[in-house]
This record gives C-alpha cells, structure tokens and sequence, in this order.
C-alpha cells in the first residue's frame, strides 16, 4: 500500500481528487511504482487521467562497467526530467551497481530480474541455458530486497509465441535481451518458460514488497515489418491475462508495448492492449516508426510516443540517439529524455491533461512579449536555451534570425504607435 501523504501529492499535482485516484489504484488502472523499502523519492502516479510519464534506461554493459559514469546518466537523467528509471547493466558487479543506482535515485528505480539470472548463470556454469526456476526466483527476491520498485517479467513468452515466430518467419526476430534469454533456455530446454510457469510465486514477492511488475513484450517487433503479427499479439494476450490475475492478487502492473511499429499501427496497437488489459497502464517504448535512422532514434521514437501518448498510452520509455549503435553516454541520455518528454507533452495536450495547454500558452505569452528569461524558466531544457540564446543579437529583445524585422515587434510598435495618434 501506499501512504496517504504520498497519495494527497500525487492528487494535488495532478488536479484529480483523492478519492478518484484512490478508485483507480485499487482497480489497477493508476500504478505508483514503490517498493515497501523505499523512502524520499518523488513518487508519481502512472495511468488513467494522469500526465504520460518517461521512463530512463542506464546501466553498464560487459564492454562498459564504469559504475561512477553511470551515477553521472543517473543525474542527467533525472535533472533532465525523467521520472523513473531503470538499471538494465549487465556487465560488473550488479548488485553493487543496483544498490549504489538505487541509493542514489531520487526517482522510482526498475529492473529486469531475467539479465541478472542469466548472467549469474553463465557466469557459473559456462552457459545461460543453467539457470533454473530458483535460480530466478532468488534473483528476483533479492532485487526486491535491495529496494527496486518495479521489475519487467517477461512472462508472456511461451512456447506458442516461439512457434509463431518460426512458423511465420521475422525480419527481426527477437530483438528483446530478456526474451532472447528466455527463448534461448526453452528452445534448449524444449520447456515451457520458468517465469510464465512461476507466476504465482512471483506475484508472492511482488505483494510482499509492493513491487509493480511491468509485464514486458519479450516478442515484440525489432521492425515496422513485423509489426502486430501474431507472435506479438499472443504473447500481449498472455500478459492481458496475467494481469488481470496480479490486479485480483492485489499486485499492481504495467503492460509493456512495442516496439517498432508504422505510425498508422499505433492506433490500433494502443486500442488493443486497452482493450485486452481493461484500460491499465500502458507503456511503450517508443514506439519508433521507422527503421533508417540509427543516430536520430530518440526523434522517430519522439514521433511514435506522441501519437501513441495521446491515444493513451500512459508510460514512455525514452529511446536515445545511441539506440541499436552504442551504450549511450551522458549527451545521449538527457537528448532521449528531453524527446520522450516532449512527446509525452504532446500527448497530454491532446488528452486534455489538466495544466498541459496552460503551459504552452504561458511560454507564448512571454515570446510575444520578447521576455526571454521567463520563456527560459517554462521552456522544457532551459539548459539548452541559454545556450542558444548565447548567439544574442545587437537588439536586446529580438533574435539573429530576424532582428529589426521581428515579426511580433513591427506589429507591436505599429499598434502603439496608433494608439498614441488616438491619445
């Protein structure tokens, strides 16, 4: 459960009454990720009638395990505005780099248990294909233990999915780390998957520390080809089933979302996942609606989660510059931060989020006005607004694209100096 105090901020903050947002958690359709453990953090609410909120993913990888820079993404991270954010390292001493993530979060930290039990795994036993069911389950105890406050299980993968993906052929196939570790294990093991088989055990640890589980799309589409075929719509019909299940059991969850698909498939993929899941939170990554742009992916997956947020989806996961090239350093997380942020705006405004249009228009008033320290203050990365505005023009109120022939100011002096012939 979560303390009263903390419900009466997130009400207030976002212009919905107590009752209602209590209504809603209690029926799942708002999660607030928050580990029973945790304290001092800026919690927020994520689902029906609140603000998109964005997600950050950090962490080290076997080439990169330089725990301090990824302490640094951290802070860009959040100073940025992200309001979670997730810890995906797989390369050094992960749980010394989860406690110091989480230690020094201000935000709501998540995981994804099945990267840890895998490399345990092969990092003991010489192969992935070791790890076992308790092997799991433990890894996901002790994460919880150590204070995460939501987890993805990829517990929709099944064996049926696998099939369909053989049967039907990819472009892409499976482009997600922890369905590939899942899928991997079963095809060895000609077994059915040890998170969807364990799934009540997980709900176990899940309600003992309040734990919100973000049920992941371990089969969803690494391309707009492979967009809602059947392999994704299984496996997102497996989760709707599992969380309708977790909501019974008193544990809270996210539905995860592709992917890549084409922009006019968001509709309907966000419709779907709606509508099999009975409207609980949604969380996409993305989505992004082209393939042919490594190096400007937080842009085509800016694009994707605007539309996406403002037909509801409720979460996005920001993409970064460096998605499919590189681990991202600190320039390419605060630039995905601020895109998944400026879609998620978009969406607000479009979903009539209270407050969201007022802040355009207030930011408006002070350009019409040429009053740029206050356009500064409302911009959504003032950080790069004064570095713009470093280009200044001789005419302290305008700028060197237009200068004497500022638009708003000819206008303006046209209009006062019309209203002083009547004076």
């Amino acid at each position: 459960m979560v303390a009263v105090p903390i419900l009466r901020k997130i009400s207030k903050k976002e212009g919905i009454s107590l009752a209602q947002l209590k209504g809603f958690l209690a029926s799942g359709k708002i999660a607030i990720p928050k580990n029973k453990k945790t304290r001092n953090k800026k919690f927020c609410g994520i689902g029906k009638s609140l603000s998109t909120k964005v997600n950050a993913n950090i962490g080290t990888s076997l080439e990169r395990q330089d725990l301090k820079e990824e302490l640094k993404k951290l802070k860009v991270a959040v100073e940025a505005g992200a309001d979670t954010v997730m810890d995906l390292s797989t390369g050094g001493n992960l749980g010394k780099i989860r406690r110091e993530i989480i230690a020094h979060s201000s935000v709501p930290v998540g995981t994804v248990p099945i990267y840890e039990a895998a490399i345990k795994a092969g990092s003991k036993y010489g192969t992935i294909t070791k790890m076992d069911k308790n092997l799991i389950l433990d890894t996901i105890e002790q994460q919880a233990s150590d204070g995460v406050d939501f987890m993805t299980i990829h517990s929709g993968v099944t064996q049926k999915g696998l099939s369909s993906i053989k049967r039907e052929g990819r472009t892409t196939n499976i482009v997600s780390r922890g369905g590939s570790f899942l899928a991997v294990w079963m095809i060895t093991h000609k077994k059915e998957n040890p998170l969807y088989q364990s799934f009540d055990e997980i709900l176990k640890i899940a309600k003992k520390y309040n734990i919100t589980l973000s049920l992941g799309d371990g089969l969803r589409p690494g391309s707009i080809s492979d967009s809602t075929d059947s392999a994704q719509i299984q496996e997102l019909t497996t989760i709707a089933e599992q969380a309708g299940y977790a909501i019974k059991n008193g544990v809270s969850v996210f539905i995860e979302g592709p992917g890549h698909i084409p922009i006019d498939e968001i509709g309907t993929n966000v419709k779907m996942a709606k509508n099999l899941c009975g409207d609980l939170p949604l969380y996409l990554l993305g989505p992004l609606v082209t393939d042919i742009a490594p190096g400007y992916d937080h842009i085509t997956a800016a694009i994707g989660g605007a539309i996406a947020a403002s037909l509801g989806a409720d979460f996005l996961c920001f993409v970064t510059p460096a998605e499919h090239l590189r681990l991202p350093d600190l320039q390419d997380i605060r630039d995905g931060v601020i895109a998944a942020r400026i879609a998620a705006h978009i969406g607000d405004i479009a979903k009539g989020v209270k407050g969201a249009k007022d802040w355009d228009k207030e930011i408006s008033k002070y350009r019409n006005l040429r009053n740029w320290k206050k356009q500064e203050l409302l911009s959504i990365d003032p950080k790069r607004f004064r570095e713009y505005r470093q280009d200044k023009s001789a005419i302290s109120d305008v700028c060197t694209m237009c200068s004497e022939y500022c638009a708003l100011k000819m206008v303006e002096r046209l209009w006062k100096k019309r209203r002083n012939r009547k004076n």
